[in-house]
């Protein structure tokens, strides 16, 4: 953490004590169909505390991606029940959609920055639910949304690039400055959609001790899709496992055996589902 930088026009009482209260997240019956007929979620029924810290596991078209977009109201819900926080997700209308995405921190696995922007102003964009669009236009944000977004920036360590180029720093330190981002909301829930898939291994488990970091000292609900098995077994406390839109496994991360394991990827498990195995090769990785 990078303590020993300033916050430029630091000001006491600014930050992490504004920390919201996290939410929990609901599912009864839930079924989602796209509209070509695939059936992304089938009949899943999940309680998640709020101040959860949970791995969604799964291979590519298990429905874990599916499940963080119907989540946030990205896909709406086919049938069943959603509730999130207070509000009642598959019943919201097209507004109360867009305030809840507002209090809903996304971490995406191609970071989604703005790679000619400073460190700051990409930062600064996870204050846009809370800042008039004036404000926004003209670049003039608030000192305290300013405030917020160093403490954010501190958290993960990279204070220090305030003012650098997003395009100039590495991937984990894009992801970073994503997470901090999506902290710059001020979020009840932090949802991370395969945030470690083009990462190197020792910046993989950087970026996955962040997100703990996170959910333990902000007692914040996080949710993160991986298909690593070795990450979920060490960075998450529940573990979901997904295959065909269904829930397979519901259970402790750290107990969850290769059988489990075979069971939600169906099929036997090799070096390749574990960080640093051949599928991580496959992609350059050394």
């Amino acid at each position: 953490m990078s303590t020993q930088v300033r916050r430029p026009g630091a000001a006491a009482g600014v930050g992490a004590e504004d920390a919201s209260t996290p939410w929990g997240i609901a599912l009864e019956g839930v079924t989602v169909r796209y509209p070509n007929g695939t059936v992304g979620l089938n009949n899943v029924s999940l309680d998640i505390p709020p101040g959860s810290m949970v791995a969604i596991v799964g291979l590519s078209g298990s429905g874990k991606s599916t499940l963080i977009r119907t989540i946030n109201g990205l896909v709406p819900v086919s049938s069943g029940v959603l509730r999130v926080g207070g509000a009642t997700v598959s019943a919201a209308r097209p507004g109360a959609l867009r305030a809840l995405r507002g209090e809903i921190g996304m971490v995406f696995q191609g970071f989604n920055l703005a790679g000619r922007a400073s460190v700051l102003q990409n930062v600064l964009v996870g204050r846009l639910a809370h800042t008039p669009l004036w404000r926004t236009l003209l670049g003039a944000y608030r000192p305290a949304d300013r405030e917020i977004a160093y403490e954010a920036l501190d958290s993960v360590g990279i204070l220090h690039k305030l003012y650098a180029r997003a395009s100039d720093l590495s991937g984990g330190q894009q992801q970073r400055v994503a997470i901090a981002r999506a902290l710059a909301q001020q979020p009840k829930i932090v949802l991370a959609d395969e945030p470690v898939a083009s990462l190197d291994p020792p910046t993989a488990h950087g970026v996955m001790r962040d997100l703990r970091r996170i959910n333990t000292e902000r007692d914040l609900t996080v949710l993160v899709n991986l298909h690593l098995l070795d990450l979920a077994r060490e960075y998450g406390v529940r573990m979901i496992g997904m295959r065909a839109g269904e829930v397979v496994y519901d259970g402790p991360a750290a107990t969850a055996t290769d059988r489990d394991f075979e069971r939600i990827y169906g099929r036997a498990i090799g070096a390749a589902d574990s960080l640093g195995g051949d599928a991580s090769r496959e992609r350059g990785v050394q």
